[in-house]
């Protein structure tokens, strides 16, 4: 498996799943820019791109994941954490070498994208 996704993180993206009109998959992959030179991104999609994508079900979520993007995610855990001031995705990523304050920037040892201000 390239991620996990935890079971509190998944009963959350079933609940956002159900609210799109049209079946979808979690597309989970990264892009350059935040702090530290690469942010996270997090998204559904219907179609997958059978050149560009690797598809995995984690947990019972049907994820798309850029094949550019395995080699700096993989091994990623997606959480979804409940708080007094609310709640939000977290991702616990083993190759991230510096990640920002804010947690959704980070840089990788394999691409270290182009850091912008947070």
């Amino acid at each position: 498996m390239i991620i996990t996704i935890t079971d509190n993180a998944r009963h959350q993206i079933e609940e956002m799943m159900k609210e799109e009109e049209q079946d979808v998959k979690l597309r989970f992959g990264v892009k350059g820019g935040g702090c530290s030179g690469l942010s996270y991104s997090l998204g559904f999609e219907q179609e997958m791109n059978d050149e560009l994508d690797q598809m995995e079900v984690t947990n019972g979520i049907p994820v798309l994941i850029k094949k550019f993007d395995i080699d700096v995610i993989k091994g990623t855990t997606i959480d979804f954490k409940q708080n007094m001031m609310g709640g939000g995705f977290t991702i616990d990523n083993p190759n991230a070498i510096v990640s920002c304050g804010c947690g959704s920037s980070f840089k990788a040892k394999e691409r270290e994208g182009t850091p912008e201000s947070c």
